[in-house]
């Protein structure tokens, strides 16, 4: 198995909400992927060094039956120099029809490596086969702060933690798991597959084994992957 499959990326539309690598995680399945629509529901930063090109419409559907270069980027509109804007749920949903596989940015996190969602998160379509749940592995050990956490607040509600207390491998995936956190807004009928991220040597390696199993206990999931979306072989294990 390699991370495409692993993830379920190969076919319908695969939607990456969390933190630790949404972005990252994208660049490297679109370029594994003979064909591959890259968009988002949500803003999204620049992304053109990693399709073929970027098609700014507000028809994203003819623009994908129109093209031969792959993978194709499809936003509705740059909304300043170091970002564009998303579609609605909707009109991603469209995209389900094209035949390509669509990998869809569904929510924000600031650049962070841990978070939940806010009321107004994830923006997941209804068209959604696969939903990926990301954080990084490097949050273990970690306080939790605004530094490395987006939403400490949510996080701490959801794990019971105190802002500043130290994060483990068991909070992790209690945010993971729960449908307050990365199964939040997963459509009926949709796979959830929790990516742990950054996993980057042998303590991390065990450190994410922990949080897969844990995240196991939680919830039903057919697997949990564990990546250095960085390396040249991003897969590190399957759990």
């Amino acid at each position: 198995m390699d991370i495409v499959g692993a993830l379920g990326a190969h076919e319908g539309t695969t939607c990456f909400v969390g933190a630790g690598g949404k972005k990252t995680t994208m660049a490297t399945l679109a370029a594994r992927l003979d064909r591959a629509v890259v968009t988002a529901t949500v803003r999204i930063p620049i992304f053109d060094d990693w399709v073929a090109r970027v098609a700014v419409t507000d028809d994203p559907a003819a623009a994908v039956a129109a093209t031969d270069d792959w993978p194709l980027g499809v936003v509705p509109e740059r909304e300043r120099e170091d970002r564009y804007l998303g579609y609605d749920r909707e009109t991603v949903a469209v995209l389900s029809d094209c035949g390509v596989p669509v990998l869809v940015k569904a929510d924000g996190a600031r650049m962070r490596r841990f978070k939940a969602p806010s009321d107004r998160e994830p923006q997941v379509p209804s068209s959604a086969d696969t939903v990926v749940p990301i954080a990084s592995a490097h949050v273990v050990g970690q306080p939790l702060t605004d530094e490395r956490v987006h939403r400490v607040d949510r996080v701490a509600d959801l794990t019971g933690l105190d802002p500043g207390d130290t994060i483990r491998a068991a909070d992790v995936a209690t945010v993971l798991a729960s449908d307050r956190g990365g199964r939040k807004g997963v459509p009926d009928g949709a796979t959830v597959i929790p990516l742990v991220n950054m996993v980057d040597d042998d303590e991390l390696t065990a450190t994410a084994r922990a949080i897969a199993r844990a995240i196991h206990d939680r919830t039903d999931v057919p697997r949990v992957v564990l990546a250095e979306m960085r390396a040249p072989d991003p897969l590190v294990e399957v759990v």
